[in-house]
Formats: structure tokens, C-alpha cells, sequence
């Protein structure tokens, strides 16, 4: 399980992600309180106008980051988002008013959709055997769950000796921490770029290409799945404890406790079991097992038993999160990984736009069974899109045609440019005019520069 860390670069990388992440919930727990400083009884409409300000900015600005990222050194990139995220979060404790928590909320959440995509696609680049990196996904997973239980922790401990305001500068110098263990990591150099390709097919091409990859699109579906149980059990759950079971806000901490335990328990088993089964059948065991749990909520148990659903959803949610990090590794080249993360996190956040309101909604004007019934049936829907979506015979060799054709771009001599030099054209990559003859082979397959469309499989 924890053979990856052998690897130092890896090893630093993770202990960046960790540092990164428990600086992030110590901001978490000192926005809120500035929140409330600001604005009273109004601060959970701040929090929430918060919260959907950084999902668009993650929908919005992660493909831009995605198109942006195979232009620069992949190291200073992260580097200089690090201390981007630094210097804007010490400007939080001298804020004043409320539209400066949107704007440097925005400009955060920005520099973390640029970050973040990429920072993911560089472990494969680090840990190439397969076995390995599905180890570290399990890894990164945890640090999650490590995190969502220590943070509020560390906050609670700091509080009682400092004011809120010291939580945000916590919070840079963990950011400082990252950008230095980044700094000592040593990443594979970048590809050339291709300089025929396009502002907008750069930024468009990680959506594009994921969307026309099947399997990806049921990760997608997945994703809808995932982000529909999450949200009841992140915006429901104080309400459960509160209103249904009548308990304090300490019972709250052990009914997420449940759910991260669940999380890390399903992080822990998965490379075994990776090892043994394929991913659809395990993806789609873990949404069948969340709309169960979710559907068994109509019961309005009592804490113990929920504890037991919450655990269950937790299982779901990071086995899906865990395998899509998987998939998205083997369906781009190396060099097009960041415009797929891109787009994942692009378009799984997206999901969560849409279920996050949705949870508060139903709960609040009809009730907890029907905020258990609705997402439930809307998890069930996502996992019944998936099955259909994600090709039973998911092969990832498969045969098909290369129509012939005349263009220019950068490219290296491989399968699919066998063609004479005069000598002029410079070593390689180089590009220049060339001629494709029409073809047919095998190789592993993904949507790239010559593979627009996924082939035509029979049955």
C-alpha cells in the first residue's frame, strides 16, 4: 500500500498536497468566522454565495488552466500558483467588507483550479507502473480524509490561543511549504508544443477529447453520482443530527467521522482489489451501494444506523474518486494528461454546482425524505447513464482506420509517421508538411491529435 513513498519525488509531492490541504481547513473554519463577523446571522448566505463562487471558478477556469499548462515548465507553474495562493490569503485577515471575501475567494479558487488539474496529472508522469499510481491515488485519497478530520482539529486547538486572523496565516505558510517541496521535486521535462493548434482548440480540446471517450463518459455519469451523495452528507448531515435525532453538534463530527472512515476504508482495500476486478463493475458497485444508502435514509434511522449509511456512502464516493484518476491516466497520452484532469475536475465540479443547492433545497422546503428520495433516484439515474454509456468490452487496444491526409504539426517518427526527409526539416519533434496514407493497426487507444473520434466497435 505504501510503496510509492519509496519514490522521494512522489513522497514530496504528497507531503505538499497534505500540507496544502490543512491549510486549507484551517481557512475554512476562520472564513466562516469572519463571515459571521461581517455579517451576523447573514453569514451562511456569505458562505453560501462563497461556496458557489468557487465552483464556477472551478467549471470555468480548470479547462483554461488545462490549455495553458503544456505552454510552461510544469514546475514553476505550480511553484508560482503556490505563492499565489500564499499572498492571497494573507490579504484575508485585513478584510473589511463582504464583496472582498467574493473577490479574493475568486482569485484563490482561481489560482487552486490551475493548480490542482495539473498537480494530478504530474503523479502518473512520476509513477508510471500502474499498479503503483492506483497505490497513490489511494494515497491522495487518504490525505483527504486525513485532512477532514485533523483540520477542525488544529483549528480548534489554535483558537485557544489566537484569534481567527492567525488561522489565514497558517494557511500561507502552508502554502509556502508546498511551493518549496514542489520546488524540490524533479519532474519530467515538457514536450514541445504544437504551434499549429489553437488558442481555443488548446482550451477546449481536455472537454472535448474526455466527452468522446466512452469510458470517460461514465466517469462522468459517476461523477453526477458521487457529487449527488456527497451533498446530502456535507449539507444535510448537521440537519439530521439537529432536527431528526434531536443530539448535539459534537454528534454532527462522528456522523462525517463515519463517512471519511468509510472513505478511507474503501481507499485502503481498492489497489488489491484493482488487481482482481476491472474498473466498471466496481464503479458501478460503488453507485449501487450510494443510492442504497441513500434510499435506506427514507427510514429516518437513528444515529447508529445512519452512521452505518453514511459509512456505505463514503465507501462509494472515494472508490469513484480513486478510479477516476485511474481512467483519466490510461485514456490520454502523456503529454494531453492535464487538459483530461482539466476537465474532470471541470466537469465533475460542475456536478456538484447542480447538487449542492439541490440537497439544501429539498431538505429545506419538503423535508429529509424527500432530499433522501430525490438524490437517491438521481444517483440511481447516474449510475443506470453510466452502465449504458461505459462499453461492456472496454478494451483499451482496439483496430481501426486512418483516412489519408496532408497536414503539418509537431510530431516524432512513430506509428503513424513513417515518411522520407530531405533534411531541412530539423531534428525531432519538428514539424512540417506530411502525408498520411490511408491505414489500419492496433495500439492502445486514445483521443489525441490523430484519433478524433472513437472507433466503431462491434456489438
Amino acid at each position: 500500500m505504501f510503496s510509492p513513498l519509496k519514490n522521494k519525488d512522489y513522497t514530496r509531492l504528497l507531503c505538499a498536497q497534505l500540507i496544502a490541504l490543512l491549510g486549507t481547513g484551517l481557512t475554512t473554519v476562520a472564513l466562516a468566522l469572519l463571515a459571521f463577523q461581517l455579517a451576523d446571522e447573514d453569514a451562511g448566505r456569505v458562505l453560501g454565495t462563497a461556496l458557489a463562487i468557487k465552483m464556477v471558478a472551478y467549471v470555468v477556469l480548470a479547462p483554461v488552466a488545462g490549455g495553458i499548462a503544456p505552454l510552461v515548465p510544469r514546475r514553476a507553474y505550480l511553484i508560482a500558483l503556490d505563492l499565489a495562493r500564499a499572498g492571497l490569503v494573507l490579504c484575508l485577515p485585513f478584510v473589511t467588507q463582504i464583496w472582498q471575501i467574493y473577490v479574493l475567494i475568486f482569485l484563490m479558487q482561481a489560482c487552486s483550479a490551475g493548480f490542482t488539474p495539473v498537480f494530478q496529472a504530474t503523479i502518473p508522469d512520476i509513477l508510471e507502473n500502474e499498479e503503483e499510481y492506483t497505490k497513490a491515488l489511494s494515497l491522495s485519497r487518504l490525505a483527504y480524509d486525513v485532512e477532514s478530520l485533523v483540520s477542525p482539529a488544529l483549528a480548534g486547538a489554535a483558537l485557544l490561543v489566537m484569534g481567527f486572523s492567525g488561522l489565514f496565516v497558517a494557511n500561507g505558510f502552508a502554502f509556502l511549504a508546498s511551493a518549496l517541496l514542489v520546488f524540490c521535486v524533479r519532474l519530467p521535462s515538457a514536450k514541445p508544443v504544437s504551434t499549429e493548434v489553437t488558442w481555443r482548440d488548446r482550451i477546449t480540446f481536455g472537454a472535448r477529447a474526455y466527452l468522446a471517450t466512452p469510458r470517460l463518459r461514465g466517469l462522468f455519469a459517476m461523477s453526477m453520482a458521487v457529487s449527488a451523495a456527497g451533498s446530502m452528507v456535507i449539507v444535510n448531515t448537521v440537519v439530521y443530527v439537529r432536527s431528526t435525532l434531536g443530539l448535539e453538534d459534537a454528534w454532527t463530527a462522528a456522523l462525517l467521522a463515519a463517512f471519511g472512515a468509510g472513505s478511507m476504508a474503501a481507499a485502503l482495500c481498492l489497489p488489491k482489489v484493482l488487481a482482481q476486478v476491472a474498473e466498471k463493475p466496481v464503479a458501478m458497485g460503488a453507485g449501487v451501494l450510494m443510492a442504497w444508502a441513500l434510499a435506506a435514509g427514507l427510514l429516518m434511522p437513528g444515529f447508529v444506523v445512519v452512521s452505518l449509511l453514511w459509512f456505505c456512502i463514503g465507501v462509494g464516493y472515494s472508490t469513484v474518486l480513486v478510479l477516476a484518476g485511474r481512467l483519466l491516466q490510461r485514456s490520454a497520452s502523456k503529454e494531453d494528461r492535464p487538459a483530461y484532469f482539466a476537465a474532470q475536475f471541470a466537469l465533475s465540479h460542475a456536478c456538484w454546482l447542480v447538487t449542492y443547492p439541490l440537497a439544501g433545497w429539498l431538505g429545506s422546503a419538503f423535508g429529509l425524505q424527500t432530499a433522501f428520495l430525490g438524490l437517491s433516484v438521481l444517483v440511481t439515474l447516474s449510475v443506470t447513464a453510466g452502465y449504458f454509456v461505459w462499453p461492456g468490452n472496454d478494451l483499451w487496444e482496439l483496430e481501426h482506420n486512418h483516412p489519408a491526409q496532408d497536414h503539418a504539426h509537431l510530431h516524432v517518427h512513430d506509428a503513424h509517421h513513417q515518411h522520407d526527409h530531405e533534411g531541412w526539416e530539423g531534428p525531432e519533434p519538428h514539424s512540417h508538411p506530411h502525408h498520411h496514407t490511408a491505414m489500419r493497426h492496433r495500439h492502445d487507444f486514445v483521443i489525441d491529435f490523430h484519433h478524433a473520434r472513437w472507433p466503431n466497435l462491434p456489438g
